[in-house]
């Protein structure tokens, strides 16, 4: 199996995205894609998320990546099968193919709840910083799955629209990475929305002002010769593999 014939197989077509949402992220390095997930939908992931941290306790996360203000966990397509619709979605995983172009394959699923009062972070690119940058050539992509309204007072995360054409990391144009960038914006989406996010776009989480925690989830793809997040072969567990069809399995390169 291919690329092409998984995600054929997963019910991505040529239209699928319409040429403006290609064009979208063309331009901006970013695009909406509105009611993926119901309302119901979104709170039941929430809540499933508020369970496992609750069961982990101090080990959440660790599988990654720990943040301190935020409640973190990894390694979610071995944790419930629910997760396992972001292998399935097709506008999802068009959007994925559009940006990488390339071979590609799954990297890994994180989630994020960043608590009152925390969140911030510097503008960042979801790539190592060793790696060279070249405008057109993009080797990850990740996908934002709001589970909480995402305003401007609870944390969303900004972008800097057409950063990735620049070739530049955030620190060669920018004295301070965690200061506001002049044409940053936050992109505000309710719950059910998932943001597609070009791995070259400068962007990152801001302050959670609101008085409950701002939940969503990370999936995260890459192409297919550099190394996953999470080593999917390392972590898989039989039960889940038994669970997924062969095209899932092959963007999990298990």
């Amino acid at each position: 199996m291919h690329t092409r014939e998984a995600l054929r197989a997963l019910g991505v077509r040529e239209d699928t995205l319409t040429p403006e949402e290609r064009d979208r992220l063309d331009r901006d390095g970013f695009l909406v894609l509105a009611r993926v997930l119901t309302p119901e939908q979104a709170r039941q992931y929430a809540a499933r998320l508020d369970e496992l941290v609750a069961i982990e306790g101090e080990e959440a996360g660790k599988e990654v990546h720990q943040e301190a203000g935020t409640d973190r966990l990894a390694d979610l397509i071995n944790k419930d099968p629910m997760f396992h619709i972001v292998l399935r979605q097709p506008r999802v995983l068009a959007a994925v193919a559009h940006v990488i172009q390339d071979a590609f394959k799954f990297s890994s699923l994180n989630s994020r709840a960043t608590r009152p009062g925390e969140g911030q972070q510097h503008l960042h690119l979801d790539l190592d910083d060793t790696e060279g940058l070249t405008p057109g050539r993009y080797y990850g992509c990740n996908s934002i799955w709001v589970l909480d309204d995402f305003t401007a007072e609870n944390g969303a995360t900004r972008v800097v629209p057409g950063s990735h054409r620049s070739g530049k990391w955030p620190r060669e144009e920018m004295a301070d990475v965690t200061a506001p960038h002049p044409r940053e914006i936050k992109l505000t989406a309710p719950a059910g929305t998932v943001l597609i996010v070009n791995a070259h776009t400068w962007h990152g989480g801001t302050r959670n002002g609101a008085d409950r925690p701002r939940h969503a989830m990370h999936g995260y793809f890459c192409q297919r010769d550099l190394p996953q997040q999470l080593d999917q072969r390392r972590y898989i567990r039989p039960e889940t593999c038994a669970r997924l069809s062969e095209a899932e399995r092959y963007l999990l390169d298990v």
